[in-house]
């Protein structure tokens, strides 16, 4: 049976003990105890703090940072012993630490709450994960550069409605991606300037009235800033949230390739084939090869914008200033994490396995009247109005459906009967290659432009 002395921070107010199922119920010590190291890191620059403006002594801080320096070492080497009993992170490191050097330890909570050591905590550990993320994304980013720099001359047909619209190269579809990734990261670096403000100080809501130097604990921490009011500082989650935002974005991104990886290595299209190593086979069928990692993608996406969902939803009925509900945060936030960085550790891989398969990509460009918009721009640079032009293309098209050849395939004559505009310089126009090279221009799907591109692209990675 607990005694009153479990828990030393509050117990004196209570005439009874917490019971088990609620201790089990509120404690967090399970999943926050990755905070640890950052924990430390907040005591000791906390402690030093308190020492410079003579709220301690230095004995005092010597005895902190000898014994924060033990416990660093134990949950490092993963002998550190978690209790329940203590509830969380906080108060497991602060047992332990004034076993190790007494009274000292029971000085190092002075000015400063449990509520802002805990935003404090968050706030350094998502700032070393956006540092990681940021990383994990310029590697992903080298996978699709590097896989798109042999296939800039690859053509494959370009979608809409999942029909073939207009030819494309590879290399330019994968160029898609790497815009969608830049435009994550610089997500990520500028989500973590909110990120990297400092809350210590705040204590509980209110502030503290011991003459403390917040600015001095931001300097050593590394912070931008500190958080200008002590009661926001404590109580929002928004950073957590922004953060979770970002990753949900680079989810859905990946999502968006996996699906198109999915169907790009299913028979019906064959355009690419997955390394062995991220697939598996049937328990049943001996043929099979599934792509397995870009469909858990695919899921883990809800997984992750359900993290988003549920951050979302934990602040908004909050009043001012901290809550238990806060404590809810962790676990989505850790999973995110978990799960973004999981996934880009594998894409970057799974992307430098890929076997691209050009004759059918081409195969399958022609197969859908691709260059149907190529002979309408024909038409009109000939003087014919765009829309007439439309018109009389969309009666080629089905001509030659009726017929079951390409547009390429009809002769000077046939394709005549639709506008007299059209002369033997046509067959330039409407092969795969001449649609691809006259889109010439920035940001278009012309070799050239691509090779410019994944250029810039390197630069930019640095």
């Amino acid at each position: 049976m607990a005694t009153m002395q479990d828990n030393q921070t509050w117990s004196g107010r209570f005439n009874e003990p917490v019971a088990e199922l609620v201790k089990r119920y509120t404690a967090s010590v399970d999943f926050d105890q990755r905070l640890a190291l950052f924990d430390i890191q907040g005591s000791l620059a906390h402690a030093q703090m308190l020492a410079e403006c003579k709220i301690i002594s230095a004995q005092d801080m010597q005895d902190i940072q000898r014994g924060l320096a033990q416990i660093e070492s134990e949950v490092i080497s993963g002998d550190f012993v978690w209790s329940l009993d203590l509830e969380d992170v906080h108060l497991n490191i602060e047992k332990r630490l004034t076993t190790l050097v007494g009274d000292a330890g029971k000085r190092l909570h002075t000015g400063r709450s449990r509520n802002d050591q805990v935003a404090t905590d968050i706030r350094l550990y998502l700032r070393s994960e956006i540092d990681s993320i940021v990383g994990l994304l310029k590697n992903l980013q080298s996978a699709l550069l590097d896989l798109a720099q042999h296939h800039t001359h690859t053509v494959m047909p370009g979608f809409t409605h999942l029909q073939v619209a207009q030819p494309v190269s590879f290399a330019h579809h994968l160029l898609a991606y790497f815009e969608m990734c830049q435009r994550d990261t610089e997500r990520f670096i500028d989500a973590r300037r909110r990120v990297n403000r400092l809350p210590l100080g705040a204590a509980a809501l209110a502030g503290t009235s011991y003459p403390i130097k917040r600015e001095r604990v931001a300097e050593l921490l590394g912070f931008e800033a500190v958080c200008q009011n002590s009661l926001d500082a404590v109580s929002d989650r928004d950073f957590a949230i922004e953060f979770t935002a970002a990753a949900a974005l680079v989810m859905t991104h990946l999502s968006r390739l996996s699906e198109e990886l999915i169907l790009w290595m299913s028979p019906r299209f064959g355009f690419i084939d997955i390394a062995d190593r991220f697939c598996t086979g049937s328990s049943i069928m001996p043929q099979k090869k599934n792509p397995d990692v870009p469909e858990l993608v695919r899921g883990k996406t809800g997984r992750v914008n359900g993290h988003l969902v549920a951050l979302l939803t934990l602040m908004k009925g909050q009043p001012l200033a901290y809550n238990k509900d806060n404590q809810e945060d962790k676990e989505p936030l850790f999973d995110t994490v978990d799960t973004l960085t999981q996934t880009l550790r594998i894409y970057a891989d799974m992307i430098a396995g890929i076997t691209v398969k050009p004759e059918a990509m081409r195969a399958a460009a022609l197969q859908g009247y691709a260059t149907a918009t190529d002979l309408a721009d024909y038409l009109v640079k000939k003087g014919l109005p765009f829309r007439d032009a439309h018109e009389a293309v969309a009666l080629a098209v089905r001509f030659a459906e009726q017929k079951g050849c390409d547009l390429a395939e009809l002769t000077l004559e046939e394709l005549r009967q639709f506008s007299e505009l059209v002369a033997d310089d046509i067959y330039g126009v409407l092969t795969l290659e001449g649609s691809v090279a006259s889109r010439n221009h920035t940001g278009g799907t012309a070799p050239q432009q691509v090779e410019a591109a994944i250029a810039r692209a390197r630069k930019l990675l640095g």
